[in-house]
């Protein structure tokens, strides 16, 4: 099944927009999802926030838990979003490339 590629939403770009307005995303690693949205046939919406908890203590329970909601309500579902948390990544690449270009000096 492919998948069609959207620009990335006007809440991420806003949070980086020098980066995040010229960047296509393929994938995500899981470090950087923030939420998953499910949207539901009568316009109810539900966001599943990742806790520093589910990130640390691993995904397996999650993704468990996600496949069986998925599965539960599949004919009521219309889509499902994945949610980036922008302002980590853009704190990571700006950390990582400080990090980087001070090595460089050297």
């Amino acid at each position: 099944m492919l998948t069609q590629i959207k620009p990335l939403p006007k809440d991420v770009v806003d949070v980086w927009p020098e980066v995040f307005e010229e960047v296509t995303i393929k994938t995500l690693p899981l470090l950087y999802l923030h939420s998953v949205v499910v949207n539901f046939k009568d316009d109810k919406n539900w966001e599943i926030k990742l806790t520093a908890k589910i990130k640390k203590e691993g995904w397996k329970s999650f993704w468990e838990s996600l496949d069986e909601l998925l599965t539960s309500y599949n004919d009521s579902i219309v889509t499902v979003d994945f949610k980036m948390d922008a302002a980590k990544v853009k704190k990571d690449v700006e950390k990582l490339t400080k990090k980087f270009l001070k090595k460089k000096k050297l």
